[in-house]
């Protein structure tokens, strides 16, 4: 199976099945020399695994992750760096009943016409199970780059017809923390209630919701991303769009930009009072022609309904039968929470490789830097 790895500079492979003996990922290309431990890893886990409220699926993995290799001594070597989560809560048996059936709204159907057969216990690869690994991955470069100042802040914008409040959407009034501690992932206590009300009303209507996240990118400075087919927009499109269940990506104003006149989207240039350039307003989300223009960069990705529902669907049996499926098993009646997450991963090394690739973007740097 090709299309499992991302990055140039650095770059990602994760591997294992939803139901296979572990998931993980191997990070290559990353420097040596940033102290690293499991400690930096298991938080972003921990924000991402199963179980952990009523409106996410019953599955318990701890997902307690091993790095098995590239940090000797508490430092990285600059060699593969191996992060491995053992799978600890298959219920493999739950899935029989779709051995043979296509399910409605996963890759069931397209993975059977692409290899001739697929792995039915829980998708195998196109599992959200898989998101694990580019989790644990993507916590290495956060680290890196939170020491390099950039911060990179994940959070609900909406599910269904709940959208968090104007104001948290703000630099000034967004509450990074208090994403942390409610159970939509959203920075608005409000929003938060009236989202698990609405929930609740899908899991009594055996349904499911969509939602979108948004990513806030802060401290990347003017100049990094690379022109033409590897724009820095274009690479943070492709890594968030590569996660399961995302059906749209929009840097700033996004769709919302079809719709204005230029004087109105045009960010105007002024000087700051430290001498920098600064704008006066960000419809364009950070990026100019696929480069880093110093403004927070704004991410947003737009996830459909969790596909598995526990309401009567129609379907076909890969022997060309119509038939109608009922699902049994555990599921998530909205995947967004767990995966605010895994958009900061995937928003993170998009960023930790684009800034190593830009080091040898100037002549004059370059030297200064093997000068000094």
């Amino acid at each position: 199976m090709a299309g499992s790895s991302y990055g140039t500079a650095i770059r990602v492979t994760t591997f294992g099945e939803s139901h296979g003996e572990a998931v993980g990922a191997i990070l290559d290309g990353f420097p040596a020399g940033m102290e690293l431990s499991e400690g930096d890893i298991q938080p972003y886990l921990d924000r991402r695994k199963p179980g952990r409220s009523h409106i996410t699926t019953a599955r318990s993995e701890a997902d307690r992750v091993r790095i098995l290799s590239g940090v000797f001594e508490g430092r990285t070597t600059g060699t593969p760096i191996m992060l491995l989560m053992e799978n600890t809560s298959q219920r493999s048996s739950d899935y029989s009943n779709v051995a043979h059936t296509y399910r409605p709204g996963h890759a069931d159907y397209t993975y059977d016409q692409k290899y001739g057969f697929r792995d039915y216990r829980g998708g195998g690869r196109s599992s959200g199970r898989e998101t694990a690994g580019r989790v644990a991955a993507g916590a290495v470069c956060l680290k890196l780059l939170s020491e390099m100042g950039i911060t990179v802040t994940a959070y609900t914008r909406s599910i269904g017809p709940v959208e968090i409040s104007p104001a948290c959407l703000t630099p000034e009034g967004l509450n990074p923390e208090l994403r942390l501690r409610t159970m939509t992932g959203m920075p608005d206590e409000e929003a938060d209630r009236k989202t698990v009300a609405f929930l609740e009303g899908c899991k009594e209507q055996k349904t499911s919701a969509g939602g979108v996240i948004e990513c806030r990118i802060s401290g990347v400075p003017a100049g990094i991303g690379e022109p033409v087919f590897d724009k820095l927009d274009a690479e943070l499109a492709k890594a968030v769009m590569s996660i399961g269940a995302v059906k749209a990506v929009e840097i700033g104003d996004g769709c919302a930009c079809a719709a204005k006149c230029g004087h109105e989207f045009n960010d105007a240039f002024r000087m700051g009072e430290d001498g920098s350039v600064r704008k006066t307003s960000n419809h364009a989300g950070g990026i100019l022609g696929g480069i880093s223009d110093g403004s927070d960069i704004l991410v947003r990705a737009s996830f459909k309904p969790t596909p598995s529902i526990f309401r009567p669907q129609e379907t076909v049996t890969d022997e060309g039968q119509d038939t109608e499926l009922t699902l049994a098993g555990r599921h998530d009646p909205v995947i967004v929470p767990r995966a605010v997450v895994v958009v900061e991963a995937m928003c993170a090394l998009v960023l930790a490789d684009a800034l190593i690739r830009g080091v040898g973007a100037r002549a004059d740097r370059l030297i200064d830097f093997y000068r000094s």
